[in-house]
């Protein structure tokens, strides 16, 4: 894992922090599943605060869980922050992650509370964000493409080779995508869609939030992303501008689960604790991370994408977190879809 230090940063601005009261301390293993801006700023947060050493990997969801997974036996990581809810409440289902009732539960918004309930207290919300795009805004005036208002824009036969997306396997964002299509238009309707939409797809990228950072370098024309995302490249200046599908959307609850057998517990409970507070949440923004916190006293960023401006659908967490719904979605992506990729 790559140690991530503030050490150097400390004695750059003359503060010190006390060598054997970090020893004492210990160290913590994280896997951060959000961008690694704000995964960067985290672990240095809580590093400063808490005197703990954490040793910080970037990895998406999708791989995230699959390597808890396969170290279930013997773990080597002992909490996972952020990413997608529907890996984290697959996880719990399998029993992977511990049960834990955090002290903070009670300043915590319904959607978070009730993703703690639903997987037995062995995850819950950390922030939230709808699903929709990005698109490069000089692009499509230059070459003459139409706004995609709507999912079924994203089949005009103009916008061939023009559009990004992660694969579910490994995204998380991308698995949200395919289970939001399925509840929107049917299993089967969904899948043909998708098959359609594959010849207007360049790429499928390994993580969620890439292929809007492609259309905001002018790699691609769109991403498909969590709104927040497009909203972090507008916010650095590209010409990106977000959109939420007039269908309907689905929507992410960020979670954060502590790993069943983590080798450093009392400390994965000390961030888990951390990481709910109302300040902690306001300062996301700082890392051009926009979503919606999960702290009711936590300050929401003017950019957020707001749910009430969004037509969401229901989106069902437990049908659409559960180990086997999952696997057989992605093995029909993978058959119908991943297969025939260009």
């Amino acid at each position: 894992m790559k140690a991530v230090s503030i050490s150097v940063a400390l004695a750059a601005t003359g503060l010190t922090l006390a060598a054997p009261q970090a020893q004492a301390a210990g160290s913590l293993n994280l896997i951060c599943s959000a961008d690694v801006v704000i995964c960067e700023q985290m672990t240095a947060d809580f590093e400063k605060e808490s005197g703990i050493k954490v040793n910080m990997v970037r990895l998406s969801s999708g791989e995230t869980y699959a390597k808890v997974r396969a170290e279930a036996r013997n773990p080597k990581t002992d909490i996972w922050w952020a990413g997608t809810g529907d890996p984290h409440l697959q996880a719990a289902s399998d029993g992977l992650t511990l049960e834990y009732k955090s002290p903070m539960l009670d300043q915590l918004q319904d959607w978070a509370k009730k993703q703690a309930e639903g997987s037995g207290f062995r995850t819950v919300g950390v922030y939230a964000g709808a699903l929709g795009w990005g698109y490069n805004t000089e692009i499509f005036q230059k070459k003459g493409f139409k706004e995609p208002k709507c999912w079924a824009d994203l089949l005009d036969p103009s916008l061939k080779g023009e559009i990004q997306m992660a694969n579910p396997n490994s995204s998380g964002t991308a698995y949200t995508a395919l289970a939001s299509l399925v509840q929107i238009m049917g299993e089967d309707q969904a899948f043909d869609y998708l098959k359609k939409l594959n010849a207007n797809v360049a790429q499928y990228t390994k993580s969620g939030s890439a292929p809007v950072k492609s259309a905001a370098r002018g790699e691609a024309g769109l991403g498909i992303v969590f709104m927040h995302d497009a909203v972090a490249q507008a916010a650095e200046g590209f010409p990106i501008k977000a959109i939420a599908p007039c269908e309907g959307t689905g929507y992410e609850i960020g979670s954060m689960s502590i790993i069943r057998g983590a080798k450093n517990l009392d400390n994965a409970k000390a961030w888990y604790d951390w990481a709910l507070k109302a300040e902690v949440q306001s300062r996301m923004k700082d890392a051009k991370s926009f979503q919606l916190p999960s702290n009711k006293s936590a300050e929401v960023p003017k950019e957020a994408p707001k749910f009430e401006d969004i037509k969401l659908i229901d989106y069902d967490f437990a049908t659409y977190g559960d180990s086997e719904k999952r696997k057989a979605l992605l093995e029909r992506w993978d058959r119908e879809v991943g297969a025939n990729a260009n």
